[in-house]
């Protein structure tokens, strides 16, 4: 009689190792089940808010500054590049690590 909390053997049949990565394929399909055409469309909006963001807060900021002293540089061109640097810096780490994560589910799917 052997015991339920006893530990499978190490060496899976074929067929065990079919089924076990058809059900591992089947959970993650349901956990990404909502990633569709809407949330491509989404992220696709947020990272351009990532970058108008810093671009518009960079000019507003410059605006003030130039508002409230009277230099004969444009604070407000150099705060929105700067702004812009920022926020293209920031989407592009972003995207870089999503990529990151999408390329090792890929691998880890390829391991199976």
């Amino acid at each position: 009689m052997t015991n339920p909390n006893d530990e499978p053997p190490q060496d899976k049949s074929t067929f065990a190792k079919r089924v076990d990565r058809q059900a591992k394929r089947r959970i993650k399909a349901h956990r990404n089940m909502g990633k569709g055409v809407w949330f491509g469309l989404g992220m696709m909006g947020l990272v351009g808010w990532s970058i108008v963001v810093p671009t518009l807060l960079g000019a507003a900021l410059g605006q003030w500054i130039d508002s409230q002293s009277m230099d004969n540089h444009s604070w407000t061109l150099a705060l929105l590049i700067a702004g812009l640097t920022l926020g293209c810096w920031n989407a592009w780490r972003w995207v870089s690590k999503e990529d990151t994560a999408m390329r090792k589910d890929a691998a880890d799917d390829d391991d199976d």
